[in-house]
């Protein structure tokens, strides 16, 4: 019997530039939240470039989470879907890493090893400068892309399992 693919939640940002740290600090939120099945990895990748195609090869759904730009306002939850991913032209960065991502999905292509699915849960930031708290605009988005994980392992059928009570989130860089 053949091993199911993982699903991977990975959370993407650098923490000490305010509300690029969104990914890692969700990494920590969820992990506080919730245990997760086998089969589910959750994990902080910082601010990966092309060292970013391991973590999206051969998975059934990789969930990247992310600050994305848009013009809409600060703390506005964005969803990417699949070739959502990585049909926005060049020019218009969707994420500050958001070339590295677009780049590691086209190498997974080459090498016939894209995931099944992908889903980036972007919010719109207020600021990228340098500061490791995220702004309150950016904080006030962290139920909806709790729930937008969630909802997805459901859909899943890999739901997460809540921690009863509640973990404390550890914050190392604030």
């Amino acid at each position: 019997m053949t091993e199911p693919k993982p699903i991977r939640i990975l959370g993407v940002g650098n923490v000490l530039c305010t509300d690029d740290g969104l990914g890692p600090y969700m990494i920590k939120v969820l992990e506080s939240l919730y245990e997760f099945p086998e089969g589910v990895e959750v994990i902080d990748l910082g601010t990966p470039g092309m060292d970013l195609t391991p973590y999206l090869a051969d998975a059934r759904m990789v969930i990247v989470i992310d600050t994305v730009r848009g013009d809409e306002a600060p703390g506005t939850l964005r969803l990417l879907r699949d070739r959502e991913v990585v049909s926005t032209p060049p020019p218009s960065r969707m994420s500050p890493h958001e070339p590295g991502l677009r780049e590691a999905l086209m190498a997974t292509e080459f090498s016939d090893s894209s995931p099944e699915e992908i889903l980036l849960v972007g919010v719109v930031p207020e600021s990228t400068g340098q500061g490791t708290k995220l702004t309150a605009a950016v904080g006030g988005a962290i139920d909806k892309v709790v729930a937008t994980v969630i909802d997805e392992l459901e859909r899943l059928g890999r739901p997460a399992i809540p921690r009863q009570p509640p973990g404390e989130v550890e914050i190392w860089w604030e």
